[in-house]
């Protein structure tokens, strides 16, 4: 794990009226904690429910024509600032990346992405050459990761 690689933990997805309010679509479970972002350049003052996301009021931006330059700004924290895990808890951030290798030894490629379709997180694993396959992040399909690598159960791994 890198300290101070960044996290998003929100994304502006558009303006919001005419003072310089942005909708943003979040990925963490509360935003309230953090006020500074994308190493102190964006300051968030408020946060309200909105419509299709969150509503907030960032203290640099003042109009609509700046919340709108804002649109597909990722909001980021460093990830020394998020809080410490319990055991078997990861941050997404910290899985992609990994080189991914199966229990029989063979190296399978690079942790890519990690979705969550519903059932529980999905991990996807890229292979050398681009073909993707998807593990599911449970004890019997990946029984075990750290810093380096993410260990695969071999009946789990796709040719």
């Amino acid at each position: 794990m890198q300290a101070d690689k960044p996290v998003t933990l929100a994304v502006v997805i558009g303006a919001h009226g005419v003072t310089g309010e942005v909708r943003l679509k979040v990925f963490a479970e509360d935003l309230a904690p953090h006020r500074i972002f994308n190493d102190g350049e964006l300051t968030l003052k408020s946060l309200r429910p909105g419509s299709n996301g969150v509503i907030a009021r960032i203290e640099e931006i003042t109009d609509r024509n700046a919340a709108e330059a804002l649109r597909g700004t990722q909001l980021t924290v460093p990830r020394s600032a998020l809080p410490e895990l319990a055991e078997g808890e990861y941050y997404h951030v910290d899985l992609i990346g990994l080189a991914a290798v199966s229990t029989d030894g063979a190296e399978l490629g690079t942790v890519v992405a990690i979705d969550d379709f519903g059932a529980g997180d999905v991990i996807e694993i890229e292979k050398p050459g681009g073909k993707r396959f998807m593990v599911p992040m449970r004890a019997d399909a990946v029984p075990e990761w750290d810093d380096s690598q993410l260990v695969v159960a071999a009946d789990f791994v796709e040719d």
